[in-house]
């Protein structure tokens, strides 16, 4: 037997919510647009200096600032299109755009920017690369100008992050979480470019600017494996926070009308969203008015403890009919096995049949 109850009215607590998102996504947009508007200035005059310069470390910033610009173009697109409202093709709404957008820009900076940095560096190993002492002033101002842009839009970052009550490492908006690793790639790399071109310049050898680039190269490729294996676990749908779900376990276990907790499913649908579903097998005696009216309070009480939880979806199971608890005495070895199987498919596959709550 399954519950179900009336959708749940709209409360300030939910408005509040979403006013709240949304002020939160305007100050994203804007460190976005920020870091966009310095890489795209950086990425012109890395690629500038670094052909006057003949120097393969700045062309291979040029490529991780080109590389990021893209990256910020598609984080807006995320932006943009995460927040539109639930429709019949997608009941859940579009809130894992923004996972989906986030894998692309890791696979940019892995090929655009990782990718271009090794080619410099080993091609700067094999060749060797002549510089004139005006190139190495004019890429170590490059790099001095980028270091201070990049810098800046870094604890625009950090700034925001904190702002939101986040450590720089616990960030879960992947937008904001892409351009703080972005940026701070971005100073780390601008230091190993200036590191080997300084090394150049006093040596005369290309073998420190080729290392230079073959660093920036890793350094990418292990941002981009830590951001596409982040945006991969939420597309293919991660559970809410451990803590958490034990937490609405907790709370299902303590309402008198629940004898046990049969299963209970958690999923994100997005940085602020996510999906509820609980077997839940309940005391003997109530009629199906009593269980729908359980059922609602059970789901207002799950939406006030967890205002993320745009979906909950309750299901009452009898155990009795989960095979759990009948005698097989009379029954063939055929009929027991057939029973056992529904049993089991009945615990593996939660049947939501609870209709939208939540704040």
């Amino acid at each position: 037997m399954s519950a179900t109850s009336e959708k749940q009215p709209e409360t300030t607590t939910g408005d509040s919510d979403g006013q709240e998102a949304a002020k939160s996504d305007g100050h994203t947009r804007v460190t976005v647009l920020v870091a966009l508007a310095a890489n795209l200035v950086i990425a012109v005059a890395k690629a500038v200096g670094g052909v006057f310069a003949g120097s393969p470390a700045l062309l291979s910033e040029a490529a991780h600032s080109v590389a990021d610009s893209l990256n910020e173009v598609f984080l807006l697109f995320a932006l943009s299109r995460s927040r539109r409202p639930p429709d019949a093709r997608h009941p859940f709404g579009y809130g894992k755009e923004r996972f989906f957008w986030s894998l692309l820009a890791a696979v940019g900076i892995f090929v655009m920017g990782g990718c271009f940095s090794f080619f410099q560096g080993f091609e700067a190993i094999r060749n060797g690369s002549e510089e004139k002492f005006s190139g190495y002033i004019a890429g170590l101002i490059v790099l001095g100008v980028s270091f201070v842009a990049e810098g800046i839009s870094l604890l625009r970052a950090v700034r925001q992050a904190h702002r939101q009550g986040q450590g720089v490492s616990d960030v879960q908006d992947p937008a904001l979480r892409t351009v703080l690793a972005e940026d701070g790639t971005a100073v780390l790399g601008v230091t190993f470019a200036a590191i080997g071109m300084v090394l150049h310049m006093l040596t005369g050898q290309a073998l420190w600017e080729g290392c230079a680039s073959i660093l920036i190269g890793a350094l990418l490729v292990y941002v981009a494996y830590r951001l596409g294996r982040d945006a991969r676990d939420q597309l293919i749908g991660e559970a809410a926070d451990p803590e958490l779900t034990e937490r609405i376990r907790e709370l299902l276990r303590a309402q008198p009308e629940i004898d046990s907790v049969e299963a209970l499913f958690t999923m994100k649908t997005g940085i602020d969203s996510a999906l509820v579903a609980a077997r839940v097998d309940l005391a003997p005696g109530m009629d199906s008015e009593e269980v729908e009216e359980v059922a609602v309070r059970i789901k207002r009480s799950v939406a006030d403890m967890f205002p993320d939880a745009g979906q909950i979806f309750l299901d009452v199971t009898d155990r009795d009919h989960m095979g759990r608890d009948h005698s097989d005495h009379d029954r063939t070895d055929h009929d027991r096995t057939d029973h056992d199987h529904t049993g089991r498919a009945a615990q593996e596959s939660p049947a939501a049949t609870g209709d939208r709550g939540g704040a």
